[in-house]
């Protein structure tokens, strides 16, 4: 391991994000497997939730698939795994309620909690799956807020 990678390993254990990544990978039955840059993978994640080809706590990723096989669908994912595990590091527990503030922030703005959340941009959204290399997004996920809430009032010829 690097030197920059045992100080991003030690200070996800320091800020006890690891302990609960490993806790979260333990109760979804995930097998782990440690990768030389010391990231700590738990593959075959049984738990549907939260819909991701892989989630990131501490300096574990947790995925459904394994590392080899989500690297073949999504090239680059390790180096966008390893850059959450930083955000981790810097942030510690407060990383979990920015990242949910802005997903919020950009699934309200775009219909997709990456597009606009700066933790995932910071991350790389190509890398991430949320955008092919042409920068062209990959499907929203949900229609927007205006979309939403024009289905709430119905349409003019309801009233």
């Amino acid at each position: 391991m690097r030197p920059s990678d045992r100080l991003r390993h030690t200070a996800n254990w320091l800020n006890l994000t690891t302990p609960v990544g490993l806790f979260v990978a333990g109760l979804g039955g995930a097998h782990l497997r440690r990768s030389p840059d010391g990231l700590i993978w738990a593959e075959r994640y049984r738990f549907r939730f939260p819909q991701a080809g892989a989630f990131t706590i501490g300096d574990v990723v947790i995925t459904a698939d394994t590392r080899a096989g989500l690297e073949r669908r999504v090239p680059g994912v390790q180096g966008h795994e390893k850059r959450h595990a930083w955000q981790y590091a810097v942030a510690g527990v407060w990383f979990a309620p920015a990242y949910l503030l802005g997903s919020a922030w950009s699934l309200a703005r775009t219909g997709n909690p990456a597009w606009k959340n700066p933790l995932e941009r910071h991350a790389g959204l190509v890398t991430g799956g949320y955008a092919r290399a042409t920068g062209e997004f990959v499907g929203p996920v949900w229609p927007g807020p205006r979309r939403w809430l024009g289905a709430l009032r119905g349409s003019r010829s309801d009233r």
